[in-house]
Protein backbone atom coordinates (compact mmCIF):
# COMPACT_ATOMS: atom_id res chain seq x y z
CA UNK A 1 0.00 0.00 0.00
CA UNK A 2 1.01 3.22 -0.78
CA UNK A 3 1.00 6.29 1.52
CA UNK A 4 1.70 9.98 1.32
CA UNK A 5 2.66 11.67 4.86
CA UNK A 6 2.19 15.29 5.07
CA UNK A 7 4.53 16.90 7.31
CA UNK A 8 6.66 19.79 7.81
CA UNK A 9 8.53 18.73 10.73
CA UNK A 10 11.69 16.67 9.43
CA UNK A 11 12.58 14.98 12.73
CA UNK A 12 8.68 13.68 12.77
CA UNK A 13 9.04 12.71 9.57
CA UNK A 14 12.43 11.21 10.20
CA UNK A 15 10.84 9.16 12.75
CA UNK A 16 7.82 8.32 10.86
CA UNK A 17 9.09 7.31 7.63
CA UNK A 18 11.12 4.11 8.61
CA UNK A 19 8.32 3.26 10.93
CA UNK A 20 5.41 3.44 8.22
CA UNK A 21 7.84 1.79 5.74
CA UNK A 22 8.82 -1.28 7.93
CA UNK A 23 5.51 -1.41 8.75
CA UNK A 24 4.85 -2.48 4.97
CA UNK A 25 3.92 0.96 3.37
CA UNK A 26 5.49 2.67 0.46
CA UNK A 27 5.98 5.92 1.67
CA UNK A 28 6.23 9.43 0.01
CA UNK A 29 6.70 12.68 1.53
CA UNK A 30 5.99 16.35 0.84
CA UNK A 31 6.18 19.07 3.43
CA UNK A 32 4.14 21.67 2.06
CA UNK A 33 0.17 21.84 1.16
CA UNK A 34 0.87 23.07 -2.55
CA UNK A 35 2.84 19.90 -3.52
CA UNK A 36 0.52 17.63 -1.46
CA UNK A 37 -2.52 18.67 -2.85
CA UNK A 38 -1.06 17.77 -6.35
CA UNK A 39 0.01 14.94 -5.40
CA UNK A 40 -3.70 14.01 -4.14
CA UNK A 41 -5.04 14.33 -7.45
CA UNK A 42 -2.65 11.81 -8.79
CA UNK A 43 -4.92 9.24 -7.24
CA UNK A 44 -2.03 6.93 -6.82
CA UNK A 45 -1.75 6.78 -2.73
CA UNK A 46 -4.04 4.46 -0.88
CA UNK A 47 -4.03 6.62 2.18
CA UNK A 48 -2.88 10.14 3.78
CA UNK A 49 -1.57 11.39 7.09
CA UNK A 50 -1.98 15.34 7.09
CA UNK A 51 -0.88 17.78 9.40
CA UNK A 52 -2.97 20.50 8.93
CA UNK A 53 -0.52 23.13 9.45
CA UNK A 54 1.12 23.25 6.60
CA UNK A 55 3.14 25.83 4.81
CA UNK A 56 2.09 27.39 1.60
CA UNK A 57 -1.79 25.83 1.77
CA UNK A 58 -3.18 24.64 5.41
CA UNK A 59 -3.71 21.26 5.40
CA UNK A 60 -7.39 21.60 6.04
CA UNK A 61 -7.75 23.51 2.84
CA UNK A 62 -6.16 20.79 0.62
CA UNK A 63 -8.66 18.42 2.24
CA UNK A 64 -11.48 20.88 1.65
CA UNK A 65 -10.45 20.99 -2.31
CA UNK A 66 -9.85 17.03 -2.75
CA UNK A 67 -13.52 16.23 -1.12
CA UNK A 68 -14.52 19.30 -3.08
CA UNK A 69 -13.41 17.42 -6.25
CA UNK A 70 -14.61 13.81 -5.39
CA UNK A 71 -11.50 12.68 -4.56
CA UNK A 72 -12.56 9.75 -1.71
CA UNK A 73 -8.89 8.51 -0.58
CA UNK A 74 -8.90 7.90 3.04
CA UNK A 75 -7.54 11.25 4.97
CA UNK A 76 -6.31 10.98 8.69
CA UNK A 77 -5.45 14.08 9.76
CA UNK A 78 -2.94 15.94 12.27
CA UNK A 79 -3.35 17.93 14.99
CA UNK A 80 -2.10 19.54 18.23
CA UNK A 81 -3.51 17.88 21.50
CA UNK A 82 -5.61 19.91 22.72
CA UNK A 83 -6.71 21.49 19.79
CA UNK A 84 -10.79 20.25 19.49
CA UNK A 85 -11.94 22.97 17.15
CA UNK A 86 -9.16 21.61 14.31
CA UNK A 87 -10.74 17.84 14.71
CA UNK A 88 -14.09 19.16 14.34
CA UNK A 89 -13.19 21.49 11.02
CA UNK A 90 -11.01 18.30 9.84
CA UNK A 91 -13.92 15.86 10.61
CA UNK A 92 -16.32 18.43 8.71
CA UNK A 93 -13.92 19.02 5.80
CA UNK A 94 -14.14 15.06 5.62
CA UNK A 95 -11.16 13.30 7.79
CA UNK A 96 -11.67 9.72 8.06
CA UNK A 97 -9.90 9.88 11.77
CA UNK A 98 -7.58 11.97 13.54
CA UNK A 99 -4.44 11.76 15.78
CA UNK A 100 -3.52 14.33 18.39
CA UNK A 101 0.36 15.16 18.76
CA UNK A 102 2.32 13.86 20.30
CA UNK A 103 1.23 10.25 19.37
CA UNK A 104 2.71 6.58 19.62
CA UNK A 105 3.76 5.23 16.11
CA UNK A 106 1.76 2.17 17.46
CA UNK A 107 -1.70 3.76 17.25
CA UNK A 108 -0.98 5.46 14.14
CA UNK A 109 -0.35 2.46 12.39
CA UNK A 110 -3.57 1.11 13.62
CA UNK A 111 -5.38 3.81 12.72
CA UNK A 112 -3.65 3.46 9.39
CA UNK A 113 -5.29 -0.30 9.55
CA UNK A 114 -8.18 0.68 10.07
CA UNK A 115 -9.27 3.29 8.24
CA UNK A 116 -7.79 1.53 4.62
CA UNK A 117 -10.07 -1.22 5.73
CA UNK A 118 -13.28 0.46 5.76
CA UNK A 119 -12.55 2.09 2.77
CA UNK A 120 -12.54 -1.42 1.52
CA UNK A 121 -15.75 -2.08 2.82
CA UNK A 122 -13.83 -4.73 5.41
CA UNK A 123 -14.07 -5.17 9.23
CA UNK A 124 -10.59 -3.93 10.71
CA UNK A 125 -8.31 -6.30 11.61
CA UNK A 126 -4.68 -6.84 11.95
CA UNK A 127 -5.40 -10.20 9.82
CA UNK A 128 -6.12 -10.24 6.45
CA UNK A 129 -8.02 -13.01 5.65
CA UNK A 130 -8.98 -14.69 1.67
CA UNK A 131 -9.01 -17.98 0.27
CA UNK A 132 -7.88 -19.89 3.07
CA UNK A 133 -4.94 -17.40 3.73
CA UNK A 134 -4.33 -15.50 6.47
CA UNK A 135 -1.54 -12.26 5.98
CA UNK A 136 -1.00 -10.85 9.49
CA UNK A 137 0.07 -6.91 9.34
CA UNK A 138 1.66 -6.70 12.77
CA UNK A 139 4.30 -9.65 11.90
CA UNK A 140 4.28 -9.61 7.72
CA UNK A 141 4.13 -13.70 7.41
CA UNK A 142 1.49 -15.03 5.61
CA UNK A 143 -0.22 -18.10 7.24
CA UNK A 144 -1.08 -20.69 3.79
CA UNK A 145 -4.08 -22.35 3.68
CA UNK A 146 -2.40 -25.67 5.21
CA UNK A 147 -1.40 -23.69 8.16
CA UNK A 148 2.55 -22.83 7.51
CA UNK A 149 3.80 -20.22 7.85
CA UNK A 150 5.70 -17.80 5.36
CA UNK A 151 7.93 -15.06 6.27
CA UNK A 152 7.46 -12.13 3.34
CA UNK A 153 9.88 -9.37 2.32
CA UNK A 154 8.50 -6.04 2.38
CA UNK A 155 8.03 -5.70 -1.52
CA UNK A 156 6.47 -9.18 -1.21
CA UNK A 157 3.86 -8.20 1.45
CA UNK A 158 2.81 -5.44 -0.39
CA UNK A 159 2.25 -6.58 -3.27
CA UNK A 160 0.37 -9.50 -1.63
CA UNK A 161 -1.69 -6.95 0.57
CA UNK A 162 -2.81 -5.22 -2.20
CA UNK A 163 -3.85 -8.52 -4.36
CA UNK A 164 -6.24 -9.55 -1.58
CA UNK A 165 -7.45 -6.15 -0.40
CA UNK A 166 -8.63 -5.70 -4.54
CA UNK A 167 -9.44 -9.78 -4.86
CA UNK A 168 -11.40 -10.07 -7.31
CA UNK A 169 -10.22 -7.18 -9.28
CA UNK A 170 -7.94 -7.28 -12.90
CA UNK A 171 -5.09 -5.44 -11.91
CA UNK A 172 -2.01 -4.31 -14.27
CA UNK A 173 1.46 -4.23 -13.67
CA UNK A 174 1.08 0.00 -13.67
CA UNK A 175 -1.34 -0.18 -11.13
CA UNK A 176 0.56 -2.73 -8.70
CA UNK A 177 3.99 -0.57 -9.40
CA UNK A 178 2.33 2.78 -8.24
CA UNK A 179 0.87 1.22 -5.27
CA UNK A 180 3.68 -0.87 -4.24
CA UNK A 181 6.64 1.43 -4.97
CA UNK A 182 7.11 4.73 -3.32
CA UNK A 183 9.10 7.78 -5.88
CA UNK A 184 12.22 7.06 -4.80
CA UNK A 185 12.22 3.34 -5.65
CA UNK A 186 14.11 1.89 -8.56
CA UNK A 187 10.83 0.74 -10.97
CA UNK A 188 10.86 -2.33 -13.35
CA UNK A 189 7.48 -3.65 -14.46
CA UNK A 190 9.83 -6.94 -15.15
CA UNK A 191 10.42 -7.10 -11.13
CA UNK A 192 6.43 -7.57 -10.68
CA UNK A 193 6.70 -10.32 -12.94
CA UNK A 194 9.43 -12.12 -10.43
CA UNK A 195 7.72 -10.87 -7.53
CA UNK A 196 4.25 -12.27 -8.63
CA UNK A 197 6.07 -15.56 -9.19
CA UNK A 198 7.64 -16.00 -5.92
CA UNK A 199 4.05 -15.57 -4.24
CA UNK A 200 2.23 -18.16 -6.06
CA UNK A 201 5.54 -20.45 -4.97
CA UNK A 202 3.78 -19.85 -1.31
CA UNK A 203 0.00 -19.40 -2.40
CA UNK A 204 -0.59 -21.56 -4.81
CA UNK A 205 0.06 -20.80 -9.02
CA UNK A 206 -3.93 -20.80 -9.66
CA UNK A 207 -4.54 -18.11 -7.09
CA UNK A 208 -2.63 -15.35 -8.69
CA UNK A 209 -4.11 -15.31 -12.32
CA UNK A 210 -2.71 -13.81 -15.05
CA UNK A 211 -5.15 -11.98 -17.82
CA UNK A 212 -2.68 -11.66 -21.13
CA UNK A 213 -3.01 -7.87 -21.74
CA UNK A 214 -4.63 -6.60 -18.76
CA UNK A 215 -2.63 -7.54 -16.00
CA UNK A 216 -3.51 -10.07 -12.48
CA UNK A 217 -6.34 -10.67 -10.49
CA UNK A 218 -6.47 -12.41 -7.16
CA UNK A 219 -9.30 -15.36 -7.15
CA UNK A 220 -11.24 -14.81 -3.75
CA UNK A 221 -12.34 -18.51 -2.95
CA UNK A 222 -13.70 -17.78 0.42
CA UNK A 223 -17.01 -18.80 1.82
CA UNK A 224 -19.33 -17.02 3.76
Amino acid sequence: MRLLLVEDDKDLVGALRPALEHAGYAVDCVDNGVDAEYLGRESIHDVVVLDLGLPQRSGLEVLRHWRADGFTLPVIILTARDSWHERVEGFKAGADDYLGKPFHVEELLARLNAVLQRSLKSAPSDQLRKSGLVLDSNTQRLTSADGQQHALTGIEFRLLRYLMLHAGKVLSKSTLMEHVYDFDSDKDSNVIEVYINRLRQVIGKDQIETRRGQGYIFKDTSTG
